[in-house]
């Protein structure tokens, strides 16, 4: 019998699932627009586990729910791969070698009082990733934009965003502008049954208290349950609870934390597991990081089983589809901020432009492409020794 075309295996697809997180998070700089974009090319284009519509869908939904966006999209894909073992594999293996890494340079941290320099690393590696973002930008906008209703959305978002509104209110307001909009006609028939409103977060504690871990593990729990948005949210969450109110971090030792989550591959979220350390050790480094990510995979199980259903509503898919382009307008204001820190000198911007060109036109794999910069940049600190 011919098996040629027999679909994989449960087994085989896990083993799938487990190399590709894991390969994703040990190589992927630039935050969550570069994991983003570099899972779109190499799940939707390459391995077509899911439709450009699939993932668009995945990724709104990330964006509404608390927690790190690329990581809960990461849980996501490996739900819809192989169900409910996928999600945990998929998180886990994202997760697990940043994690790694973090520990590593938190160690070094506390032994020599400084964290090693990356500069070069990061010199050619993110234009490479402003590349890849803008390649995945195009494609999914070519999707997520169905009219003008839904570019107007995407724009407004764009603005609204750099004028400091808050992320959760811009990605509610897209989605119910274009969710009324394209909705006119049935007004006169609308039932409302339900509002759900997200977590506001509550402190744990009113003043500085003594170190503990279980205190600890329950303000990265508090965080991952209420976070939206960017590492420099977490900055301010982590800077309102460990530096100001508990008092168990110097403002230094919380730049030096940001700037390792920052700057190491995988989820910035990791930064959690650098304080973990600072505070408590290994045993510290583990609770924190568990607390900061357990919301995520909670998130996820929950509404992923609601997800399948929404399209199927013409009121839910229309807020779907403002959430979605609302979703890449915020990633090209980060995108954009991004490229005005990554494009310094013509060396930068010709490795973005040759990037962009070898993603278009040969469809280069992204991994070649972020390790080549990565090379160059460190050949750059060479040669300038």
């Amino acid at each position: 019998m011919d098996t040629s075309s027999a679909p994989p295996s449960v087994r085989s697809r896990l083993v799938e699932v487990a190399v590709f997180f894991l390969r994703l998070g040990l190589t992927t700089f630039g935050g969550p627009a570069a994991h983003i974009a570099i899972m779109r090319e190499e799940v939707v284009k390459r391995r077509k586990w899911i439709d450009e519509q699939g993932f668009l869908d995945l990724l709104g939904a990330a964006n509404l729910i608390p927690g790190p966006t690329s990581t809960e999209l990461a849980i996501y894909l490996g739900f819809r791969r192989v169900g409910w073992a996928g999600l945990v594999l998929a998180g886990v293996c994202f997760i697990s070698p940043a994690i790694l890494i973090v520990l590593g340079l938190a160690w070094a941290y506390v032994r020599y009082g400084s964290t090693p320099a990356a500069s070069g690393i990061l010199y050619g590696v993110l234009p490479v990733v402003i590349a890849v973002v803008a390649q995945a930008l195009w494609g999914l906008g070519r999707k997520a934009v169905k009219g003008w209703l839904t570019g107007a959305a995407g724009l407004a978002v764009l603005g609204l965003y750099f004028l400091h509104i808050n992320i959760l209110v811009l990605l509610l307001a897209a989605g119910l502008l274009v969710m009324v909009g394209e909705n006119l006609h049935r007004l006169k028939t609308l039932k409302v049954s339900a509002v759900l409103l997200p977590l506001s977060g509550v402190s744990l504690a009113a003043a500085a208290a003594p170190f503990s871990l279980l205190l600890l593990f329950l303000n990265f729990l508090k965080i991952g349950a209420v976070l939206y948005g960017s590492g420099y949210v977490l900055l301010a969450f982590l800077r309102a609870d460990f530096v100001t109110r508990l008092g168990w971090l110097t403002d230094r030792q919380l730049i030096d934390a940001i700037a390792v989550g920052q700057v190491t591959p995988g989820p910035v979220f990791t930064t959690a597991t650098f304080i973990g350390y600072l505070l408590g050790g290994v045993p510290g480094a583990l609770l924190a990081t568990l607390g900061i990510f357990l919301p995520s995979f909670i998130f996820v199980a929950i509404s992923s089983l609601f997800i399948p259903y929404v399209r199927n509503s013409a009121w839910a898919s229309a807020f779907l589809d403002g959430v979605n382009v609302a979703s890449l307008g915020l990633m090209l204001g980060v995108t954009l901020q991004l490229a005005a820190t990554a494009l310094v000198d013509p060396i930068t911007i010709a490795i973005a432009l040759v990037s962009l060109g070898l993603l278009f036109r040969c469809h280069t794999n992204t991994t070649w492409l972020i390790t080549g910069g990565a090379l160059l940049g460190l050949l750059r600190i060479f040669l300038l020794r």
